[in-house]
C-alpha cells in the first residue's frame, strides 16, 4: 500500500513539474493578437491613397493629452508600413486619430461579471482502507483565486482630403484579452487597422497578428 502511494505522489510531482516546465515555456513564446475590424474606402475618382502625404490633426480634448502623441507614433509607424508619408508643409490629407480603454473582471470564458463571483476548492492527495479493508487512493485538485481582469481597447484612423473636407478612409480595431500591457497592443492594433490599406475588403474581419509575450 506504501508502495502504490509513493508511485501515486511521484507521478503527482512530475505532472506538476511538467506543468511548470510548459507554463515557463509558454512564456517565452508567442501570443495571438486577434482584432476585429472594420474599414471603410471612399475615394472620389482621380485620387488615389497610395504613397499619400499626410498631417496629423487633433480633437481639443486630444492637443494637451501625452497618450495622444504616443497613439500618433505608433499609428505613424502603421502607416509608413502600408506606403503613406508624413508630410506636415505638404499634406493632401489630415490624419485623426482615436484609442480607447476599458478593463472588467471575467468568468472562465472571458465574459464580464460582477464581484460576486468567487471560484475555490483545494488540492489533496491521500490514502486509507475501507470498512471491508480494500485500500483506496484519492486525489483532488483546486484553487482559490479572484476572477481575472480583462482589457478592451480600441482604435480609430480618420483620412480626409484637405481639399474637399471629404472623409476618403476609415478604419477601426478593437482588441480584448487578459493582455495588461497596453503599448504594445494598442501598437499591434493599429498595424491591424491599416490591414489591406487602401483597398479593405467590405464588412467586419478578423486580424490575427503574433507579439512576443
Amino acid at each position: 500500500m506504501r508502495t502504490e502511494t509513493r508511485q501515486l505522489k511521484r507521478w503527482f510531482s512530475m505532472a506538476l513539474a511538467a506543468l511548470t516546465l510548459g507554463l515557463l515555456t509558454g512564456c517565452a513564446s508567442m501570443r495571438l493578437i486577434d482584432s476585429d475590424v472594420i474599414s471603410v474606402a471612399a475615394v472620389p475618382p482621380g485620387m488615389s491613397l497610395h504613397g499619400a502625404k499626410y498631417r496629423f490633426e487633433r480633437l481639443p480634448s486630444q492637443v494637451h493629452n501625452p497618450e495622444a502623441g504616443l497613439a500618433e507614433q505608433q499609428a505613424q509607424a502603421a502607416m509608413t508600413a502600408v506606403g503613406l508619408v508624413r508630410d506636415d508643409a505638404g499634406a493632401s490629407l489630415s490624419v485623426m486619430v482615436g484609442f480607447s480603454g476599458t478593463q472588467y473582471l471575467a468568468d472562465p470564458w472571458g465574459r464580464p461579471i460582477g464581484t460576486g463571483w468567487t471560484p475555490y476548492g483545494n488540492i489533496a492527495l491521500g490514502s486509507g482502507m475501507g470498512r471491508n479493508f480494500g485500500s483506496h487512493i484519492g486525489l483532488g485538485v483546486g484553487m482559490r483565486f479572484p476572477p481575472p481582469t480583462h482589457y478592451r481597447r480600441e482604435v480609430s484612423v480618420v483620412m480626409r482630403d484637405l481639399k474637399s473636407g471629404q472623409v476618403v478612409y476609415e478604419t477601426r480595431a478593437n482588441h480584448t484579452g487578459p493582455w495588461s500591457d497596453s503599448v504594445p497592443i494598442f501598437a499591434t492594433l493599429f498595424q491591424a487597422a491599416l490591414a489591406n490599406f487602401p483597398n479593405p475588403p467590405t464588412g467586419p474581419r478578423r486580424v490575427n497578428i503574433e507579439v512576443p509575450r
